[in-house]
């Protein structure tokens, strides 16, 4: 028999709100998450790295952990991963970029990091990597990733306007 679910401790995460079991383990070295946010992240990007048709997939699925994960702009790393990650959010949700034409574009736009801001985050997040891990590897994987990568965009929205001014000022 398993253990009672009354011995199960719950975390929440601190980047995304995720609540999910405590676990002992890894996290990024400086996105905030719990390590078992991080973990659920790293089930999704193992089926992307193992199927090639989920490639197209991966960069939302980075962008989008990434922007929940962002910390709090303690350090210049924090608020440039947060940036460019909207920034990337933007140019394939918001002018439907393919994944490759995004990341080329992303190659020029890095040389302005240092021009970026620190942006607060959402007081909340609609949907987690943990809405998106139990359809990992399977016939709903890409559209959950992009589900949750549209809601969470737009769960930025108050940001939406220096994003989109900052990617486009500096596209030109």
């Amino acid at each position: 028999m398993g253990p009672d679910v009354r011995d199960i401790k719950v975390s929440t995460c601190p980047g995304c709100g995720a609540c999910l079991p405590e676990i002992a383990g890894p996290t990024h070295s400086y996105m905030t998450s719990s390590a078992a946010c991080f973990e659920a992240f790293t089930d999704v990007l193992a089926f992307e790295y193992s199927d090639s048709a989920l490639l197209p997939t991966h960069r939302l699925t980075v962008d989008t952990f990434a922007v929940q994960h962002g910390g709090g702009g303690e350090t210049r790393r924090q608020v440039q991963s947060t940036g460019l990650h909207l920034a990337r959010l933007y140019l394939q949700l918001g002018r439907n970029l393919t994944p490759q034409d995004s990341n080329n574009v992303m190659l020029g736009l890095g040389q302005y990091k240092a021009s970026l801001i620190y942006l607060a985050p959402p007081q909340s997040y609609t949907m987690t990597v943990s809405d998106v891990r139990p359809f990992a590897g399977g016939p709903q994987h890409a559209t959950k990733v992009r589900e949750w990568a549209k809601a969470t965009w737009a769960d930025w929205q108050d940001h939406h306007a220096y994003i989109q001014d900052w990617t486009e000022r500096h596209l030109r």
